[in-house]
């Protein structure tokens, strides 16, 4: 999140909103960041090692994790919805406009996508305002939303067309690499 906190700070003419100057207001924002690395972000990440990445590269995966990871990614979704995005909220804390912490945490929820449609439903199914929010959030950071997702939607219709078995997949040697550094 450091390079978000920076973006937001360092260069002029960013809207307030993004990360606003109110110390009070502020915290909250950290205070959802700090949650999404222990949580969201571990079990998110967690999912797609063990179900998605691993596979392609030819590494070890494990059962238990992936359980886990989908236990911790089904609890944060309902923090999300009970905690931050309460009543009608539009954004994160109740906001009329996304923070870093709304990009920072639909991206994460994002990653969900490269599994299908099915599998992202079966997440995010019973979370009718998260979906709301998701998209409130993409409408605000339009074009730039579907430009920065352009890979993973380019690596979702690609496992959808040659099914998602790790045949399906060759990865190249730098990618091989580069996935044991």
């Amino acid at each position: 999140h450091a390079i978000l906190r920076y973006l937001a700070s360092v260069f002029p003419g960013v809207a307030d909103h993004w990360y606003p100057a109110d110390l009070f207001t502020r915290a909250k924002i950290e205070s959802i960041l700090d949650w999404h690395h222990s949580n969201l972000r571990r079990g998110a990440a967690t999912l797609v090692m063990h179900t998605a990445l691993a596979p392609f590269l030819g590494l070890t995966t494990s059962h238990e994790a992936v359980k886990q990871a989908e236990k911790l990614v089904m609890q944060s979704l309902g923090v999300i919805e009970s905690v931050w995005l309460k009543g009608d909220a539009k954004f994160l804390l109740g906001s009329p406009q996304p923070s870093i912490a709304d990009l920072s945490l639909v991206c994460e929820i994002m990653q969900l996508e490269i599994f299908g449609d099915e599998v992202r439903d079966r997440f995010l199914g019973a979370h009718e305002r998260i979906l709301v929010w998701m998209d409130k959030v993409k409408k605000a950071t339009s074009p730039h939303f579907e430009e920065a997702h352009e890979l993973l939607f380019q690596v979702k219709k690609a496992r959808m067309v040659q099914g998602s078995s790790s045949k399906a997949f060759e990865p190249s040697t730098k990618l091989k690499t580069a996935s044991k550094l």
